[in-house]
Parts: structure tokens; sequence; C-alpha cells
């Protein structure tokens, strides 16, 4: 049976969200956490998803078992277990570290739009990966991916672009991602074009 998506996102059985915004025609997958993020109109999550802290466009594809925001352990300390920070679980204290809570969630993960995380990958904090790049299976991203880069490998390393620079200039400027919804499904046959014949056509043409 097919999903028919629509204005309210679709979550599958046994999530967890807390702090999340969803956009439209917007589906989460089973067994998924959400922590303190937000996912755009189109974008999807696969199977046993953990997202924390990240801000991710439209049109954004994660495939199944992908960690994007993984929260640090205080390696500054004298001991990187969490009783230092969550005190009140061990009778340490009336309240727990804040401060640091507060640190780890404006280490934000920024994913752009039409982007796609492949299976297994791992976001680490602070990273922003451009619109249109792609991230391959199991790579660990720990730097900051160009728009339309391929990434793959541990830790994850460019091995090519997805298109040529004036390309992919021309790619962010149309930015077909913001256009309204009718006008996607008015103009969904020219998606299969080739991509010069769709930069050609759109290329300064506005929505």
């Amino acid at each position: 049976m097919i999903t028919r998506l629509g204005n309210e996102p679709c979550i599958h059985e046994n999530c967890q969200l807390n702090n999340v915004d969803l956009g439209q025609y917007t589906e989460i997958g089973i067994h998924n956490v959400l922590e303190n993020s937000k996912l755009d109109d189109f974008s999807y999550t696969g199977q046993f998803c953990i997202v924390q802290n990240a801000q991710i466009g439209k049109f954004v594809n994660i495939a199944a078992m992908v960690r994007i925001g993984p929260t640090d352990h205080p390696m500054g300390r004298p001991t990187l277990h969490h009783f230092t920070y969550r005190r009140r679980k061990y009778g340490f204290a009336e309240t727990d570290d804040e401060m640091f809570f507060q640190w780890r969630q404006e280490q934000k993960v920024y994913i752009g739009h039409d982007t796609w995380i492949g299976h297994g990958a791992i976001v680490m904090p602070g990273v922003t990966i451009g619109n249109g790049a792609v991230v391959g299976s199991g790579a660990v991203v720990t730097k900051d991916v160009e728009p339309y880069a391929v990434v793959v490998g541990v830790t994850a390393k460019p091995i090519k672009k997805r298109f040529k620079d004036d390309i992919i200039e021309k790619l962010e400027t149309i930015k077909w991602w913001d256009w309204p919804y009718e006008v996607i499904k008015e103009r969904l046959n020219d998606f299969c074009l080739p991509i010069n014949e769709f930069i050609e056509k759109y290329d300064k043409a506005g929505v």
C-alpha cells in the first residue's frame, strides 16, 4: 500500500519526537528519534534514524540508520561519563548541567536542499552540507560539504561533483526547490530531462 503524503506530516510507528518542526509532505520512518530539529517540505527519513539539533532543508533524502548530530561527551573534563551533566539521574544534585545541554543544542547541523544522505552515514555536530550534495553510505562527515559534492569514507572526503561548476551555479540560482507545489507538478516531466536541457529551459526563467 502506497502512503499518500499531504500537508500533514506522515510519522510511522515507534517514533520519538521532541521539539521538532515538520514541513508539508514530510515522512518519518519507523523507529526514528528526532530532537530539536526541523525537516522542511518534502524531506523524509528512512528507518531507525536519529536526528538531533539539525536544520534540514527541502527535498532531503535520508536513508535508513542515519545518525545526524550525535551529541558529544565533555572531553575536557576529568571524566567522559554523563554523571557530570545528568546529575539528577544519579542523585548527585537537584539540577542538571543545563549550560552543557545548551552548548550541545547550539552545535547545529545544517543540511541543504535536495541532498541525499546514504545508509548508515553519520553527520557530526556543527557540519553544513550544501544543496544537492551526496553523502555515501557509511560515511562519517566531520567537515562541511560543498554544494553538489559527493563525499564518501571515514572520514568523509569529496570524490567528485555531480555537475560542472557553471551548472551548479545555475541550479543554485534557479532554486527549483522553492517552486510552489502546483508549479512542480506542472513541470514534473522536466525533472527527467538531461541536466543541460533543464538548465537551458529554466535559467533566468523565474517561477
